[in-house]
């Protein structure tokens, strides 16, 4: 066995003591103060340029580490970058794609559908934001001797991780974007990930700007019912 690898380790359960036990009405409760809480989250396109501690970006990605994930391989990365070069070519890469998708790549139905929020092919907040976090999923796992283990679930491992992340961020009195340029593969180069992940997307993080907007379409929200059916 290699140092690469890991002995397997058998089955070995210990105590669950993280329980609660709350009442149902105090669960009800908690359950609806968190909700009015997340409601207030948009998407934030207009940043200010205030600092933002390091170890707020620290804690909200070790919160989005405790992510269930397949077989608790945990296939995620997330690279930080704070102001600097490497963001203003992020925005240049990003912009050259953004260019490309709006003049014809999207197609009309995808644009149509993108036109109540406003977006378009200019990205400043990349540049502007004091936090980028791009989060990588990691297909494999590649040992120093090139072989390669498998992980499990990666995709939705992933998306959990960055639900969690986004929640931290709000929680944390901040505002967030998830940008997805198409295609990220300029990300690992510039954040010098190997060739086993792939950019996710791109998170930016910061204050808003004092007069930030949102889109007006942004506020309506599909209702319960059309969302959830109790079988």
């Amino acid at each position: 066995m290699t140092e690469d690898n890991k002995e397997i380790e058998e089955f070995e359960p210990i105590p669950f003591t993280e329980s609660f036990n709350l009442s149902d009405k105090e669960s009800i409760k908690k359950s609806q103060d968190f909700y009015e809480k997340m409601i207030k989250r948009h998407t934030i396109r207009e940043f200010s340029t205030q600092s933002v501690p390091r170890e707020v970006i620290e804690n909200c990605i070790k919160t989005a580490g405790l992510a269930p994930n397949g077989a608790n391989k945990q296939p995620w990365h997330f690279a930080v970058l704070a102001k600097g070069d490497k963001r203003k070519v992020i925005r240049e890469e990003a912009e050259i794609e953004e260019v490309d998708f709006y003049s014809g790549r999207a197609g009309q139905e995808w644009l149509e559908a993108l036109r109540p929020l406003g977006t378009d092919t200019k990205k400043p907040f990349l540049e502007e934001a004091p936090w980028l976090i791009v989060v990588f999923a990691q297909r494999y796992e590649q040992n120093k001797d090139g072989s390669k283990l498998k992980n499990y679930y990666v995709p939705e491992s992933c998306g959990i991780a960055c639900g969690l992340l986004v929640t931290a961020i709000h929680h944390a009195g901040l505002v967030s974007l998830t940008h997805t340029p198409s295609p990220m593969r300029f990300l690992n180069e510039i954040c010098g990930r190997p060739e086993n992940e792939k950019a996710l997307m791109i998170v930016v993080v910061g204050h808003p700007k004092e007069d930030a907007t949102i889109p007006k379409e942004a506020i309506r929200k599909k209702p319960l019912e059309e969302i959830a059916s109790f079988l």
